[in-house]
């Protein structure tokens, strides 16, 4: 953009400021600022800008009387000569002389795509309309009312649940002061078109104030919802309860069976409403239900609408001196904002003094500054309007009052493997368990019969961006970081003790969710879960010991005198990416040791398995993890993981997954340079040389392949088998095939189990199929067991080439893949060992030790198993190299890939 213009903003509020903020760094320049007067010895944010810049500021009650122009009022607006109205958010009349009077004319901002909601109220239209798309169009201003040509148009999708002030603050704002500035470059470069607006699909609502925004309640659900969000703070959709006025904030749809509650009459309502620990249920003429959070009365006064029936039975509290002191300190924080109050009474009203929206957030932040360990969110605000009843909120969430409400859980509950297993189903943000921003839901499957275990909330963008606030508030602001790091009481080892007092239950979930074995799922999936959590306990209070913060001998400046030492520290909000195949086990690995060094986390299972996750989020809550530490986000990993991989407060990823999808990851990650840590995919040779104890070798070498159905990231995906043993190997590995047994996973007498969802059978028999036509020969299994469920036989190839694509690549499944090779030919085999591009795991068998070492030492893989197989401890690193990635899970190593180091001089 080249060119320059003379503006005149013409409007008001912060959105006006910011536009005027932006113009003038672009280099316009702004001769008059046209605003309102001000309000309660308060000027307008816009005026304030202008001001304090020493732009000429007019701030005119109207432009007209009587029908005409004001003369003195146009006058003075024709002074500045501008070349272009900006018109940012107006809400005077503007007569015609002033908006044709610049050269270029004059444009407008307007909240809706139009010729659809053309008036004052769109934003509250396209939500009581229930639209599906909500935008902005920025069009010249004519004699019309918002009928004038588009210059530029923007859309977004509409949430399910998303409130005026979502749509407001997610898009309408921010992108409205990008597209102002982009439309102003455009007319000063000769490029802005003028599009007709169409004929087709205009429509104009008037004003909603609250005296129309009664509900009426003989509509579907999903209408009554949509009245109550579009009226959303303002002027707030309202019903009569107990014969007064009650207006109705923060309503959802709730999908789910009808809640336990006590009933509560409402006007005009045909069924009375459910008053819940989430609410107040109301229902449809479709009998489908809507949740609302929180209810208003007359007086102004807000409360959680699930404390309806005991509103009145809070008393008062007794301060103490320090309380008494802060209660001051916010007292001169309100006078400083309500400066037309004379003095702020206990019963002085921020709202009906004059304080807006944008005060809240000045006010909850000067009162940061002053108390930071007092945290307060804008919605306490609104409950607690009253000078008075603020201080008694502020004190009872500086005592920690607030925090010994019991967790609100829905669960799923399950009579299985002859217990009652309680599943949370919802996302897990900020220490609360609640349905997905948009109210998506998707099904997770038991594989072992194909039958829904539950509807589990599907995580939203807008999920994901409260998660991440959450966690970077734990971080930054709350407790966490204060924290003892004692690590005999620390929540990571008395979740480590949870863990283990749950451990048949968490087992069950696992099996039912994963397929997983039970018997599996309780030693290794669970068991090594609590083995984590309690080694990595160990090392809360020992972070800064040792190597983890060192003094460094440096040359001195003389006479000065230097000390330099290291201090080792956490990095922020950490994003965790875990697999399918092992749910509790891969979150233990990586989030033990974050949270061992003191980040944050936000935590994305699978998407179909992610029940063991929810229940571990439910465990953190009470095992002592502050609000905000711990998030769990079940959803898509084309949505979820790629926003958390380029969130620009996510410090940190940590992926376990597939190859491809972690090279997709480091792109992401690179938008603000996060530090990255990769466990890939496989191909993990496992080499049987002739001289081994064959008996040992078979057993561990099936161990190896069909160890949790071949679902395991370190399985061997090739064997070489010397030749001299390769057919009585392959024999004795078919017979005790057939011994195995093939079922139900929660049956102790259960050897192999389904496999983990219906597309990653389908992908294994595709697989087989694959080397059968290649030329490998298929010795046993490559089937699908013929019962319900995702069952796949354990399979045998043999006489498998290098070039083949099952030589090659991971099947992930319980598929053994054979090769032979000559006697005595260790650099041989070697070679063939390492032509591949992953290297996470490998595994040699041979009496002969010296053998063994060389062999170890010319791997090129993260972990060699001697005589092994599958023998990971909590103490020892594991890892990749090549394409199966970087960066250490497990033992000391893995906390390194959590901190961050800093060095410190000082002169003495």
């Amino acid at each position: 953009y080249q060119h320059k213009l003379k503006l005149a903003l013409i409007g008001q509020s912060i959105f006006g400021q910011e536009v005027y903020n932006k113009l003038r760094k672009e280099g316009h320049k702004v001769v008059g600022v046209f605003t309102v007067p001000d309000k309660n010895g308060q000027a307008d944010p816009l005026a304030l800008a202008a001001e304090k810049d020493g732009t000429p500021v007019f701030k005119f009650p109207r432009w007209r009387a009587k029908g005409k122009p004001i003369q003195e009022v146009v006058a003075a607006y024709k002074s500045v000569g501008a070349e272009l109205n900006v018109l940012p958010f107006c809400t005077q009349f503007i007569p015609m002389d002033v908006i044709d009077c610049p050269k270029h004319g004059s444009i407008i901002y307007h909240p809706s795509i139009l010729p659809r909601h053309r008036g004052a109220s769109a934003i509250n239209w396209t939500l009581i309309q229930g639209d599906k798309k909500a935008g902005f169009t920025i069009f010249w201003a004519d004699d019309g009312l918002d009928t004038g040509p588009i210059l530029l148009q923007r859309e977004c999708d509409v949430g399910q649940n998303d409130t005026v002030d979502d749509l407001y603050n997610r898009f309408l704002f921010p992108e409205g002061i990008k597209a102002m500035v982009e439309a102003v470059h455009l007319i000063a470069d000769g490029k802005a078109p003028r599009i007709p607006q169409p004929k087709e699909g205009a429509t104009y609502e008037g004003i909603q104030k609250k005296e129309n925004a009664e509900i009426s309640w003989d509509q579907p659900a999903a209408a009554l919802h949509n009245w109550i969000r579009g009226h959303d703070k303002v002027p707030g959709a309202w019903a009569t309860i107990d014969g007064q006025m009650v207006t109705f904030y923060g309503s959802s749809l709730l999908d789910a069976s009808v809640p336990a509650g006590q009933e509560l009459e409402i006007k005009g309502a045909s069924r009375p409403g459910l008053v819940t620990k989430n609410g107040l249920v109301v229902f449809g003429n479709d009998g489908k239900m809507v949740l609302v959070r929180n209810l208003q009365f007359e007086d102004g006064k807000m409360i959680p609408a699930s404390k309806y029936f005991s509103a009145d039975e809070t008393t008062a509290l007794e301060l103490t001196e320090e309380e008494k002191k802060m209660a001051e300190d916010i007292r001169a924080i309100w006078k400083g904002i309500l400066s037309n109050v004379a003095v702020i009474e206990d019963s002085t009203d921020f709202f009906k003094s004059g304080a807006s929206s944008m005060h809240v957030v000045r006010m909850l932040e000067e009162i940061k500054q002053k108390y930071s360990g007092l945290q307060l969110q804008n919605e306490d605000v609104y409950m607690a309007t009253k000078f008075a009843d603020f201080i008694q909120m502020a004190v009872r969430k500086f005592r920690g009052e607030d925090k010994e409400e019991e967790l609100v859980i829905d669960y799923v509950s399950k009579n299985v493997n002859n217990m009652t297993v309680n599943v949370p189903y919802q996302c897990f943000i900020n220490g609360q368990f609640i349905n997905a921003d948009d109210g998506k839901t998707y099904d997770t499957i038991n594989p072992a019969d194909g039958s829904v275990i539950a509807s589990v909330s599907s995580a939203s963008l807008a999920d994901v961006d409260k998660a991440v606030a959450a966690a970077k508030e734990a971080f930054e602001n709350g407790e966490w970081g204060r924290m003892s790091r004692d690590s005999g009481d620390s929540p990571p080892l008395v979740h480590s003790d949870l863990m283990e007092e749950h451990q048949e239950e968490l087992a069950t979930i696992e099996s039912i969710d994963s397929g997983a074995v039970y018997t599996l799922a309780l030693k290794t999936h669970v068991g090594m879960s609590v083995q984590t959590f309690r080694y990595f306990a160990g090392w809360c209070d020992k972070i800064q010991a040792s190597e983890y913060g060192a003094t460094i001998p440096i040359n001195q400046a003389r006479p000065n005198h230097n000390l330099t030492f290291t201090k080792k520290e956490p990095i922020g909000v950490c994003a965790i990416v875990i697999p399918w195949n092992y749910p509790l086990m891969m979150l233990a690995w990586k989030s033990a040791a974050c949270l061992a060094a003191g980040n944050t986390l936000v935590l994305k299972p699978a998407q179909v398995t992610p029940l063991t996750s929810l229940k571990f989020a439910e465990l953190s809550a009470k095992a002592g993890f502050p609000k905000g530490v711990i998030n769990i986000l079940p959803g898509s990993g084309g949505l979820v993981g790629q926003h958390l991989s380029e969130h620009p407060d996510v410090r940190k990823v940590g992926f376990t997954g597939s190859t491809p999808t972690g090279k997709q990851i480091m792109k992401s990650a690179a938008t603000n340079l996060k530090k990255v840590s990769l466990e890939l995919g496989g191909k993990s040779p496992l080499i049987i040389f002739g001289d081994c104890e064959l008996d040992r070798a078979v057993k561990m070498g099936m161990g190896a392949v069909y160890f949790n159905k071949g679902e395991n990231c370190i399985a061997a995906g090739r064997l070489f088998v010397e030749e001299s043993i390769h057919d009585e190997f392959v024999r004795k590995v078919v017979e005790e095939i057939k011994k195995m047994k093939i079922g139900d996973p929660l049956d102790r007498s259960t050897d192999h189990g389904p496999q983990n969802h219906k597309a990653h059978l389908e992908k294994l028999l595709q697989y087989c199929e694959t080397g059968v036509k290649e030329g490998a020969t298929l010795v046993y299994g490559g089937k699908q067991v013929r019962r319900p469920g995702f069952f796949m036989e354990p399979t045998v190839f043999t006489d498998v080439e290098d070039h083949m694509y099952i030589a090659q690549e991971e099947s992930f499944g319980p598929v053994m893949v054979i090769s032979k090779f000559k006697n005595g030919d260790i650099d041989g085999v070697l070679r063939r060992a390492n032509t591949t591009e992953y290297g996470l795991a490998s595994g040699v068998f041979t009496k002969d030790i010296s053998k063994a070492l060389y062999i170890s030492e010319k791997l090129e893989a993260g972990t060699v198993f001697i005589n092994t197989y599958n023998k990971t401890d909590v103490a020892a690193p594991f890892g990749g190299f090549k394409q199966s990635g970087f960066g250490k899970d497990l033992g000391e190593e893995a906390l390194h890939e959590y901190l961050r180091t800093k060095a410190i001089t000082v002169e003495y």
